[in-house]
């Protein structure tokens, strides 16, 4: 029974809208003035306040229907090499000029081939490594913008503070000091103390140390190279070095190699380096690296910090380089999971476990 009223009602008022749009097209419902309305003039648009913008350094903008829209400010541009979608891009023209420890060229070259896209030779005239200590104070007088560096001198962290120069350094990948003899040499283990005497001269035979009757040649790296400096803090400590005759001394870390492996006696000769150059790029053929306190250099024992001594390579700038500069974005993306799988896929230590 509802159903059947609400049915009905509902026809009831379609008949009357009908009969109301009939009148209207025949005049029988016509208004009882005749007399058509005057015209009126169309009200004006009203000005509305827009709402506040979200931040408050913005002025409020008002608008009318007919108005021109509002002149907004300019968005600041992006910093150059900045692209839209947050990453950066390199170029040749904003590519840091690149300085550091010449242990360190093969991965300046590596971040600047995978940057750049061009290839290791075409990238090699963006690099000028002048050697740890030199390189830190490259930086400092301004003519470079990155270093890859390990710990330089300790008379550089005195000139930095004197010239009021701050920078930031991070940990990349981890480096050791290694010791190397003649493959022909029966020796395969030295103490560390047993290294300290022998280079500062108290032990100058190698039987005091279990080899065989001959004189010990001690070769060393020149001041302000990084070995030397890392010798210097790790093993000799407050000990200095026995004088060297000016054969003993190699500027470069090659030419150390060289004459530990050329050397007359080479048998009775002795040298040190970094990691990287003895192991990883096979400068040492002819030569045998030997344990330290019991413990051979390896990835697996620097990585574990198993073996003594350990030592760390830094990517290193002025601290006050701006966020989304060159040399800052570099910094960054070093300590990356894609950066730090470059450091290892060239070899070195990487300071995360990537594989």
């Amino acid at each position: 029974m509802k159903k059947r009223l609400l049915i009905k009602n509902r026809l009831l008022v379609l008949a009357l809208v009908l009969a109301l749009c009939l009148a209207g097209c025949t005049g029988q419902a016509a208004p009882a003035s005749t007399e058509a309305p005057e015209p009126t003039e169309a009200p004006a648009p009203e000005t509305t306040e827009a709402p506040l913008p979200a931040s408050a350094n913005d002025a409020p903008v008002s608008a009318t229907a007919d108005s021109a829209p509002a002149e907004t400010e300019e968005p600041e541009p992006n910093t150059e090499g900045q692209p839209d979608d947050g990453s950066f891009r390199f170029t040749r023209e904003n590519f840091p000029r690149l300085d550091g420890s010449t242990s360190l060229v093969p991965l300046g070259e590596a971040v600047a081939s995978v940057l750049l896209g061009e290839s290791r030779e075409d990238v090699q005239d963006l690099l000028n490594f002048n050697r740890t200590t030199q390189s830190y104070r490259n930086l400092m007088w301004g003519n470079c913008d990155l270093l890859l560096a390990s710990v330089p001198n300790a008379s550089i962290y005195d000139e930095l503070a004197e010239e009021g120069f701050e920078i930031d350094a991070e940990e990349i990948c981890t480096e050791a000091l290694v010791f190397m003899v003649n493959e022909d040499n029966p020796i395969e283990s030295l103490t560390t103390e047993q290294l300290r005497d022998i280079y500062s001269g108290k032990i100058t035979n190698w039987k005091e140390v279990g080899g065989n009757d001959a004189e010990i040649v001690p070769f060393q790296r020149n001041e302000g190279a990084g070995s030397q400096a890392l010798m210097r803090k790790l093993v000799m400590q407050d000990l200095e070095f026995m004088e060297a005759p000016k054969d003993y001394v190699a500027s470069e870390m090659g030419e150390l190699m060289e004459s530990l492996r050329n050397y007359d006696n080479s048998a009775n000769a002795i040298g040190y380096s970094v990691f990287y150059y003895a192991h990883e790029m096979e400068m040492a053929r002819g030569l045998k690296l030997i344990a330290v306190d019991g413990v051979l250099p390896s990835s697996e024992t620097i990585r574990a910090r198993e073996y003594p001594h350990l030592s760390s390579y830094y990517c290193v700038i002025p601290a006050d380089a701006p966020e989304g500069s060159p040399n800052r974005v570099i910094y960054d993306w070093l300590m990356t999971e894609e950066g730090q799988h470059l450091i290892a896929a060239e070899g070195y230590v990487s300071v995360m476990d990537v594989g």
